[in-house]
């Protein structure tokens, strides 16, 4: 509805205060100036300025017009600005899914390293369970994935670097019933009680769990620090990221007990899309270093 060319003259009449003060700044002889105004006005059906003997000033209608004006004005700029940075590889912000094994306090690291590097990006962090990371990742909700299975359940320019296998534990409260067994506890006994887990987040691919027996019933909890509590309760089984169970283990509310199948570790990987590239991205995926680095501070305790 309006030009940027006929913003920036009322702007700068309104501040100045003098169509001909406005020429000079603008490089305009008064009269395209006064043109330009009058053109302006008969567009709104309003009056923006009173003309007086040697100044104008603004009615209230022109007031408010010049406060809106100034505001797109600045976006303007912003967009054009912006623009002009994506194409030098700058995005508004980052998408990194995390899967809920990975450690907590290394998060909160990154983010602080990652906004003392990019003050002007967002850094937007979702938790994901299992095949949620590849799918937030297919999906387009995320650009990276920390913590994701190392089998790649889709297809698709990504890459992966290995992070090592995730330990896991199996744990019962010290009041459970199955706490006092000596041995093995066979499935016959363990099925007898819900287990303990948390739902896939994948909104698309596959659902799966990593321990669950066949006709067992579950306790599905949203995170891990959930389970935790419902572990110390006794109000169900199953495992536990090997360095949450270091943790938990030391409370002496929780103990470990060995289990008729083993389950096995996993192996977990950073991964990322290779269509979705930017300085960003690519200083997150230099930033969390090769596959002994992301294992020893993503997936094991200090």
């Amino acid at each position: 509805m309006f030009s940027y060319h006929e913003l920036i003259t009322i702007e700068s009449v309104a501040r100045l205060g003098s169509f001909s003060q406005a020429a000079d700044e603008l490089h305009k002889v008064p009269s395209a100036i006064s043109y330009t105004i009058k053109s302006v006005e008969d567009r709104l059906t309003v009056v923006l300025f009173t003309r007086l003997h040697r100044r104008v000033e603004l009615t209230a209608a022109g007031t408010y017009f010049v406060d809106q004006a100034r505001k797109l004005l600045k976006d303007m700029e912003e967009i054009r600005f912006n623009t002009q940075r994506v194409a030098n590889g700058w995005q508004q912000s980052v998408s990194v899914a995390l899967d809920n094994v990975v450690r907590e306090n290394s998060v909160n690291q990154l983010v602080r390293d990652f906004y003392a590097t990019f003050p002007d990006i967002e850094l937007q962090l979702t938790m994901e369970v299992f095949n949620g990371v590849w799918d937030a990742l297919m999906t387009g909700r995320a650009d990276i994935g920390i913590g994701a299975t190392a089998t790649i359940p889709i297809g698709g320019d990504f890459s992966y670097r290995p992070m090592g296998e995730l330990a896991w534990d199996f744990i019962v409260s010290i009041n459970h019933p199955l706490a006092s067994f000596e041995h093995d506890i066979p499935n016959e006994e363990l099925v007898k009680y819900p287990a303990i887990c948390l739902e896939d987040t994948s909104q698309i691919l596959p659902k799966r769990s990593t321990w669950l027996l066949d006709n067992q019933r579950r306790l599905i909890v949203p995170n891990w620090h959930s389970a935790e509590q419902c572990f110390i309760d006794g109000l169900g089984v199953g495992v536990i990221p090997n360095h949450r169970a270091k943790r938990l283990l030391e409370t002496g509310q929780v103990i470990s007990k060995k289990i008729e199948h083993h389950i096995a570790p996993s192996p977990c990987c950073l991964a990322w899309n290779n269509n979705n590239q930017s300085v960003a991205i690519q200083w997150l995926l230099d930033y969390l270093g090769d596959s002994d680095k992301l294992n020893s501070e993503w997936l094991k305790e200090f």
